[in-house]
């Protein structure tokens, strides 16, 4: 799908709050084509941590900088607009859809639904329900404090809130990776509802987001009308439209358009690949690198004339002879 917006609000999709909730949230709802927004004021609960050594694919953990500058990095490659703004509440419009986004610094904007994705403090959210359904009082030595119940929103996000939805805080979400994947669940259900509210029914709504090996499709699966009648078999006796009328052939075309685009080639595989590793490598500490690889390995990678300008001490960045090309 291509970036949609509904004409009358600035943004389809904010998420408030930057950190692993925050960034899965906004990958997956951009990936999907909504226009995203996500705010982060800098202040992520990530950030108190001294290190992460249970995050997947990091076999000697990863120092938080370098996990959290990865995350917007992948946040704004998927097409999210990153805004460092603090939140300070949600409210209505007039109309009565959507929400205004008021911000700290900005000037308020507008979206069609809101994922809320800040741990500790749900204050921004006050005045959208009733204040003792949302947030729970507790009593400790004394004294009283309220804060945001975690056991407010359901298990796929969702709340007695239409459009509002909550990633964090949560239950259960205490750890960088719980985090990131309830992130991705909540922003599953906010496609879907999205998909829902553009036509589609909800047994076609809930797909999926991958990239499989075109390799897979053999001569049968490589033909769209194939996918066309798999499509009418699994989904058009039970759809809630009939199979003639313009809206299921709207939303048949668009989930053959989907899974179609899902495989690629060797070519397109490698070249992913390569450009993934180079973006990864680009947040690395140049002389991390160095230790972490084998010293004539590297020699070997780099252009000739790069090495021997770097000798003669006139050489440019890495990867630019002297005469900068």
């Amino acid at each position: 799908m291509s970036q949609t917006t509904s004409p009358e609000y600035d943004y389809e999709v904010a998420v408030v709050g930057g950190g692993p909730a925050g960034a899965s949230a906004g990958v997956f709802c951009a990936r999907e084509g909504l226009e995203t927004v996500v705010f982060d004021r800098g202040r992520s609960s990530l950030k108190r941590c001294a290190h992460l050594e249970n995050y997947p694919g990091f076999p000697a953990g990863i120092d938080v900088g370098t996990l959290y500058d990865l995350l917007h990095d992948q946040v704004e490659t998927a097409g999210c607009t990153i805004v460092p703004d603090m939140v300070e509440s949600l409210r209505r419009p007039d109309t009565g859809d959507g929400f205004v986004v008021d911000l700290q610094d900005g000037e308020p904007v507008t979206a069609r639904r809101v994922v809320a994705a800040t741990r500790y403090d749900g204050s921004y959210m006050r005045g959208l329900d009733d204040d003792d359904a949302m947030f729970e009082t507790t009593e400790h030595d004394g004294e009283t404090t309220e804060s945001f119940d975690r056991g407010y929103p359901n298990h796929d996000g969702t709340t007695p809130v239409p459009d509002l939805y909550v990633a964090s805080p949560s239950e259960g979400s205490q750890q960088a990776i719980v985090a990131a994947g309830r992130g991705a669940r909540v922003a599953r259900k906010v496609i879907t509802d999205a998909r829902v509210d553009a036509g589609w029914w909800p047994a076609v709504a809930e797909g999926v987001d991958w990239v499989r090996r075109e390799a897979e499709l053999d001569d049968e699966w490589d033909d769209r009308e194939t996918w066309g009648e798999w499509f009418d078999e699994y989904y058009g006796e039970d759809a809630p439209v009939d199979v003639d009328s313009d809206r299921y052939q709207r939303v048949r075309a668009a989930v053959l358009d989907d899974r179609l685009s899902s495989y690629i080639g060797p070519d397109e595989r490698a070249s992913r690949a390569e450009a993934g590793q180079e973006r990864l490598a680009g947040h690395l500490d140049p002389e991390a690198v160095v230790a972490g690889c084998d010293g004539r390995e590297l020699l070997d990678a780099m252009d000739d004339d790069v090495i021997a300008a770097h000798l003669d001490g006139e050489a440019g960045p890495l990867g630019v002879n002297a005469d900068g090309e």
